[in-house]
């Protein structure tokens, strides 16, 4: 859901939200790869905690951590398939 207002989410994440009628096709086609790629970059971080704790000894935090890139890769691939439909691959 998009607001003109911000948004306050878990863990104090606050941010402004676009009105998603308000972009340009352009501006939509931008902002959904450069999400896609900031996602992806936040899950290989995420990978890269996940074997630090296991190298700490935190096997079960590390598991996880590891179940949440899982679905931060479900979720870019299915943002990826909507920039594919976007471009008309």
């Amino acid at each position: 859901m998009y607001l003109n207002r911000t948004q306050l989410h878990e863990g104090g994440h606050g941010h402004e939200h676009a009105q998603g009628r308000d972009l340009t096709p352009e501006q939509t086609l931008a902002l959904l790869s450069y999400m896609l790629e900031h996602n992806r970059s936040h899950a290989e971080e995420l990978h890269d905690l996940g074997h630090a704790l296991a190298g700490q000894g935190r096997a079960e935090a590390a598991e996880l951590v590891h179940g949440a890139v899982h679905y931060f890769e479900h979720g870019n691939e299915k943002l990826a398939e909507a920039l594919e439909l976007i471009k008309g691959e």
